[in-house]
């Protein structure tokens, strides 16, 4: 008896061993099958990289349907700049009508700072489509859009996540996942904060008044 119930035990082990493996096996395999297939509509840049700068020169399309160059129309001027699309049910026009207010309630006037939107959704949003809708904020606004590629390598150098997804239900079947933060950008051009959607007024404008000094 004396020598069984190590060998029992010894048995025992092997058991809970095997079945651990075969556990982890199940959990790999579970992995590769979540995997997404083919090729995905997003972009996710990594702040956290080494030598990683949020913003980058760009050339998109401008409402006119010419070439829009930040590095010449940006040139000496503050800017918050925004990602969204114009299908957007309510984070995007109620940002997008934030900025507007808050531009006001700087006491600045519309030159204070620029307000930059950047369509995500470049299939729909043409360069027509996109002047109509900054055009309901009643104050300037510079509407963009361009390629996909273009818009995607945007969004990247921004550190802005975009992501076509399905929707039966929306114009197309599809909507656009995207980041909601306002990106703002100073004078000589670099980041200097984001504005959340979940910030109140008073920390957003403290903000504004940063890059407008």
């Amino acid at each position: 008896m004396a020598t069984e119930a190590p060998a029992s035990r010894v048995k025992m082990l092997r058991l809970i061993l095997w079945s651990l493996v075969g556990l982890a096996a199940l959990g790999f395999a579970g992995l590769l099958l979540m995997r997404p297939e083919g090729p995905q509509t997003s972009s996710r840049a990594d702040p956290g990289m080494p030598g990683f700068t949020i913003g980058a020169p760009f050339t998109l399309t401008g409402t006119d349907g010419k070439p829009f160059s930040s590095a010449q129309a940006l040139a000496g001027r503050p800017y918050a700049m925004f990602f969204g699309f114009t299908n957007c049910p309510d984070v995007c026009p109620n940002t997008l009508g934030k900025l507007a207010k808050l531009r006001g309630e700087l006491g600045q006037g519309d030159k204070a700072f620029d307000i930059v939107f950047v369509s995500v959704d470049p299939k729909r949003d043409t360069p027509a489509v996109v002047r109509d809708y900054v055009g309901l904020f009643g104050t300037p606004m510079i509407g963009l859009t361009g390629s996909e590629e273009q818009v995607a390598a945007v969004a990247k150098s921004h550190a802005i996540y975009q992501a076509r997804t399905p929707n039966k239900e929306a114009p197309g079947g599809y909507t656009v996942d995207h980041g909601s933060q306002v990106l703002l950008f100073g004078k000589d051009g670099k980041f200097v904060s984001t504005i959340a959607q979940e910030e109140g007024d008073a920390v957003a404008l403290d903000k504004l008044r940063r890059i407008t000094a």
